[in-house]
């Protein structure tokens, strides 16, 4: 697939990426330039006004380039990126979650934030959904993020900080702009209905500019 470089003459314009977009890209930083990348796109993306690019980022790299983008969101996305695949020829492994981790950090600025809301055990919707092959706990971040870094055995070179992981609702519990009053007392209400079924992790990409 073609690498695709950032718009010429956007010069200082912000740019997101939302992973597993479906027919609804997400811009929760409020970017100028939002773009989506989906396996199977919806009909209805283009009328978000985002650039969709079809791709199945489990198998193939993240087609764009090194630093583009000033953030990445993944929706209830993480959990159906498989763990561990067999390679073509069935004599050795590869970890494509861990190589997707690589090509986010890759196509992430300097200080780029990522944002991924995922189901988190011991919640059922861990595993309910079939197609759920990648289940997280409370401490998953820390094979991706300092000081641990754990996945650089499963060959991760990308370098993240921590800027918060946390539970969460699926729903409008948590997101990096919309943390107002209003909000606060709408996820305190949500948590006194049940258990928080997600976690968010909101990392910073460690990288010389």
């Amino acid at each position: 697939m073609p690498d695709i470089k950032p718009e010429s003459g956007l010069s200082g314009v912000s740019r997101h990426l939302d992973l597993g977009c479906g027919n609804r890209p997400r811009n929760p930083y409020g970017r100028d330039v939002l773009h989506g990348l989906d396996i199977a796109p919806g009909p209805g993306s283009l009328s978000t006004g985002a650039t969709v690019v079809r791709a199945n980022v489990a198998l193939e790299p993240i087609p764009f380039s090194a630093d583009t983008f000033d953030s990445v969101s993944a929706y209830d996305f993480l959990e159906h990126v498989p763990r561990v695949l067999p390679t073509a020829d069935g004599q050795t492994l590869r970890f494509p979650f861990v190589e997707l981790m690589n090509e986010i950090w890759r196509v992430l600025k300097p200080d780029g934030l990522l944002y991924a809301s995922t189901p988190c055990y011991p919640h059922p919707a861990v595993f309910q959904d079939p197609t759920h092959v990648n289940p997280f706990t409370h401490a998953t971040h820390e094979y991706f993020t300092r000081p641990n870094l754990i996945a650089q055995m499963y060959g991760f070179r990308g370098d993240f900080e921590v800027v918060r992981v946390v539970s969460s609702h699926p729903r409008h519990d948590y997101e990096p702009l919309r943390m107002g009053l209003r909000e606060k007392l709408s996820q305190w209400n949500r948590r006194r209905k049940g258990p928080e079924s997600h976690v968010v992790w909101e990392f910073r990409a460690m990288k010389s500019a």
